[in-house]
């Protein structure tokens, strides 16, 4: 019995685990509102990232410490690009930098 219980313990550390991703050299990832543009629950208006895909809240840089959250090209309207990195931990994303990439002009033909 006692080997049953250590080997489910061991399972649930390493799953628990498994989330938490390091980013260490700068990565782009999807920038947004978590809320308005990638379904997140949360009350108001928060930055958030896609890491693999998935969506994290951020901790480190706020949505309004890169401009009008509901301008034109703010988060709240547009889904944009920011090279990032930290780490997720706790199923949210701790930036250790978080730079805004310019958005690309596309040309009318």
């Amino acid at each position: 019995m006692k080997n049953i219980i250590t080997i489910a313990f061991l399972f649930l550390a390493l799953g628990a685990n498994a989330q938490d991703k390091k980013i260490t050299k700068p990565e782009v990832v999807e920038a947004s509102c978590g809320q308005c543009n990638f379904g997140m629950k949360g009350k108001g208006c928060s930055l958030a990232v896609k890491v693999d895909g998935k969506p994290y809240f951020v901790d480190g840089t706020s949505i309004d410490d890169h401009g009008d959250s509901h301008g034109a090209d703010g988060f709240c309207s547009k889904v944009r690009h920011a090279e990032v990195t930290g780490e997720v931990k706790n199923d949210r994303f701790v930036a250790s930098s978080f730079k805004l990439l310019p958005e690309k002009k596309v040309k009318k033909k």
